[in-house]
This record gives structure tokens, C-alpha cells and sequence, in this order.
């Protein structure tokens, strides 16, 4: 059975900074692309980092760059997204989400085959 499961979610003041960890289990995750999703209310679920587990390779979101760093630990089927100077903007609940082609690193949500169930992240002004 596949699993995806995030933590580390909370709140935090403007300026703040957030870990997010996604366990995977249930899948050969050194072939995949794990990617961090987020949406806000009333918004379209937006593409935030992705990583492909074999190479390390990652892409970002215009609106993270230089803030937000993803990582990943083959060794314990785990990605990290490592957020700071986080922004009142940056409110959304947050998923993890696994892409089992890892040929090319997707930022459509459409395209990833696996979904967490979230976790949520509150940046207060």
C-alpha cells in the first residue's frame, strides 16, 4: 500500500521558518519524483518543489526560489521542504506528492500519481 505521509506543518510569524517532511512507504523511491504542492482557500492547488530521488535534481516555483530548499533522504524514503523568510502568502495546506516517471520533473498536479493528505501552514503578519 502506498503512503505519503506530511508533518511538520504549524504556525508562524512573517519572517519564520517551517521544516515539512513527507515519508513515503510502499514505493521504490529512489525512482521517483517527489514533488510539494500547496493550496490556499478558494485558490487552485499551486506547483511549489519538486526533486528527483535518483539524481537530486530540483525545480522550483518562481514564488520560492531562494526561500524554500527541498531535499531528500533516500536512505529513509523521505523529502524535506525546508521553508524560510515564510510570508503571510505562503498560508496553505501544504502536499506531498509522488510522480513514479522520474524522466522529467512535472509541476503539474495532474501528473503525479500519489497524494498525502496535507499539512497545514499559517504564516501570520
Amino acid at each position: 500500500q502506498v503512503r505519503l505521509v506530511e508533518s511538520g506543518g504549524g504556525s508562524v510569524q512573517a519572517g519564520g521558518s517551517l521544516r515539512l517532511a513527507c515519508a513515503a512507504s510502499g514505493l521504490a523511491f529512489s525512482s521517483l519524483v517527489t514533488g510539494w504542492f500547496r493550496q490556499a482557500p478558494g485558490q487552485e492547488r499551486e506547483f511549489v518543489a519538486a526533486i528527483r530521488s535518483s539524481s537530486g535534481s530540483t525545480v522550483y516555483a518562481d514564488s520560492v526560489k531562494g526561500r524554500f530548499t527541498i531535499s531528500r533522504d533516500n536512505a529513509k524514503s523521505a523529502v524535506y521542504l525546508q521553508m524560510s523568510n515564510l510570508q503571510p502568502e505562503d498560508t496553505a495546506v501544504y502536499y506531498c506528492a509522488a510522480d513514479r516517471n522520474p524522466l522529467r520533473i512535472r509541476t503539474i498536479a495532474s501528473r503525479y500519481d500519489y497524494w498525502g493528505q496535507g499539512t497545514q501552514v499559517t504564516v501570520s503578519s
